[in-house]
């Protein structure tokens, strides 16, 4: 069973929904330890003071703020407590935005919402509303003692949640640029359409799999039955070649493909019942 990372309310306007979040993604790789060689032991690592030259117990440690080199503001956990947000059970949406205007560089984490049994209803309208507007919910939410500004946005199973990344949190590169001295000739884009033509195809996420992970498995399976370890032959890379001539052979070699297929248009939701009136204590929506 998958653990709850949060329970509480999802509101707009009147209407509070209760969900809970899951986790929907988290990666899998292959790690390593440290070992010592000559003995075969697991390395333990220590905290050790460079000015006092000895290893620092964890009771002497203390959090400190570099605000000039060298030099550290010291806080402890009470003062960061003070002006940590509170975990709230409350999930506001204050907005609406059309899905395609949100860069997906601003997207973090990513969980299920689940609805209780008490806000099937709601949660249903909320989802075929949004599925049928094209619109994603921004919301704030507090949980871990941090704030987040969510995109909650619908999917064919259900609603999914965001944490985003804020904009200062968003590296600017200035060499990340487009470059206007650079042009491409006409017959290079329509070739080049082609060859993107014929690549497509549905996106099937079962077709993709981390074949280095299984490599390293299969590498350490090998070691551990005192096999020979398997290599993996390096690609070559083609030689650099005039760029209309690189897309003609690109389209030369391309495979029979099947053309991807086109969107089903969109199902038009159920009819929507009244939302239930709210109690007096916390507003709830019953299905």
């Amino acid at each position: 069973m998958a653990s709850t990372v949060w329970k509480g309310y999802i509101t707009f306007g009147l209407i509070t929904i209760p969900v809970r979040l899951y986790a929907a993604a988290r990666t899998e790789r292959v790690s390593f330890n440290q070992i010592h060689q000559p003995c075969g032991s697991r390395i333990k690592q220590q905290t050790v003071c460079p000015q006092c030259d000895r290893v620092v117990e964890r009771s002497e440690l203390v959090k400190g703020y570099e605000v000039e080199k060298d030099r550290y503001v010291i806080v402890n956990d009470e003062e960061v407590k003070s002006v940590a947000p509170a975990s709230s059970d409350n999930m506001e949406i204050f907005e609406f935005v059309k899905a395609e205007t949100i860069d997906p560089i601003y997207f973090d984490a990513s969980y299920f919402m689940v609805p209780e049994e008490a806000g099937k209803k709601a949660y249903h309208l909320l989802l075929q509303t949004m599925q049928k507007s094209g619109y994603s919910a921004i919301a704030k939410v507090a949980m871990h003692q941090r704030e987040y500004t969510v995109v909650v946005r619908p999917h064919a199973d259900g609603l999914l949640l965001h944490t985003m990344f804020y904009p200062e949190e968003v590296r600017e590169v200035p060499e990340f640029r487009r470059d206007e001295n650079v042009s491409v000739k006409p017959q290079e884009v329509a070739l080049a359409e082609k060859l993107v033509e014929g690549l497509a195809t549905d996106f099937e996420p079962s077709k993709y799999h981390d074949e280095y992970q299984g490599r390293l498995m299969q590498m350490i399976e090998a070691k551990r039955e005192g096999q020979a370890v398997p290599s993996e032959a390096p690609k070559k890379r083609a030689p650099v070649i005039d760029l209309m001539q690189a897309l003609q052979k690109s389209l030369g070699e391309l495979p029979a493909r099947k053309p991807a297929a086109k969107a089903a248009p969109a199902q038009e939701p159920a009819e929507a019942a009244p939302a239930a009136k709210k109690s007096p204590r916390r507003k709830t929506a019953t299905g």
